[in-house]
């Protein structure tokens, strides 16, 4: 390990992430700003894999109000939204176990199935049972799981078997699981080194690795949480997608593993440096809301507006309305009241940013 090439990033790394864990652990407007890196890092994360996700589309399509057909990357980028909030209220340290691996990637949990309820009945035979009729039960009870994943922000995708994965898309002989397990073996490998180092290595490993055929992004949701099962952020989940995109691209892809390892490293610290000010500015945003609401009777909607929009990156007239239960008129009329900051530049579909 070539210390004296990778002392500087590591010292970096660690002050600027400690930095900005110590800021949000007091910060009165730390919701707001972790609701806003979701969806930042979330459009990211499908930046590095090439695709382009506008964040108002996100913002809307995350409030089930899309203006237009969801494409296909604005899906994969809210799975990757819904992701990452999950491991924010998960404890630190379950997306990397057994368990949390296979939420995440939508495997099912290995269930026990209910004991069964029969009524007292000398003459029932279980041979008779018909089993196009337990079929179709079975059939109802995952459509029934897959709905209550949904609503629970779980991962809902459904898991072929291998032989039956279509072979122009994906590679039959990649072996997820084999792969997970050296990945995790590499993890396990960096306990003694300092929590950014060890995620530098975890990082450039998944990228080396590459475990999953789909969603690469869930490496780096990953060691964000590694970063907090380490300790090092108690307050945030590291926003690693974000701080890449800050990164040339050049020196992503270099053979050299100390450069990748200098690039992981500048990474976290970028994104770290990038939360600091995305919260100051939120902060400022927030203290100037509220002095222009001034001393509102206790029924306007102003206020409600002001934690609107400190928690959402965008706020549209619709969202506005369903959250506040006003019409979209009375709705832009409070956005425009409260100063908010167009976006869109549009009569139609216009949008609002606090900061």
């Amino acid at each position: 390990m070539p210390w004296a090439r990778l002392a500087g990033a590591v010292s970096a790394a660690e002050d600027a992430l400690a930095r900005l864990d110590e800021r949000l652990a007091k910060s009165p407007v730390r919701d707001g700003f972790l609701a806003r890196t979701h969806f930042n890092d979330a459009c990211a994360s499908l930046w590095l894999d090439g695709e382009l996700v506008h964040l108002e589309d996100l913002v809307l399509h995350d409030a089930m109000m899309d203006i237009r057909t969801p494409t296909a990357e604005l899906v994969r980028a809210h799975s990757a939204l819904r992701a990452r909030r999950r491991i924010a209220k998960a404890d630190a340290g379950w997306a990397l176990t057994a368990g949390g691996l296979d939420a995440l990637r939508g495997r099912p949990a290995p269930a026990t199935p209910p004991a069964p309820s029969i009524d007292s009945d000398e003459d029932w035979d279980a041979s008779d049972t018909d089993a196009e009729w337990r079929k179709a039960l079975a059939a109802v009870d995952a459509v029934v799981a897959r709905s209550e994943k949904l609503l629970a922000g779980e991962a809902v995708v459904e898991k072929r078997p291998r032989e039956d994965r279509p072979a122009l898309v994906y590679d039959l002989d990649w072996d997820e699981d084999a792969r997970l397990a050296g990945w995790r073996a590499v993890v396990a490998a960096t306990r003694s080194l300092p929590p950014t180092l060890g995620a530098a290595i975890a990082l450039d490993a998944w990228t080396v690795i590459e475990p999953l055929q789909s969603n690469a992004w869930l490496g780096r949701l990953l060691v964000g949480d590694l970063l907090r099962s380490r300790g090092k952020t108690r307050a945030h989940l590291a926003s690693i997608s974000t701080g890449l995109k800050a990164t040339p691209q050049e020196k992503r892809w270099k053979r050299d593993p100390v450069i990748r390892l200098e690039v992981a490293l500048e990474a976290l610290a970028a994104s770290a440096e990038a939360g600091l000010k995305d919260h100051d500015r939120l902060v400022t945003a927030r203290d100037r809301l509220t002095r222009r609401a001034g001393d509102r009777r206790s029924s306007s909607s102003l206020p409600a507006l002001i934690d609107l929009a400190v928690e959402t990156p965008v706020v549209s007239a619709a969202l506005i309305s369903q959250r506040l239960k006003v019409t979209q008129r009375a709705a832009t009329g409070l956005a425009q009241e409260l100063g908010l900051r167009e976006t869109t530049g549009r009569k139609r579909y216009r949008a609002w940013s606090a900061a």
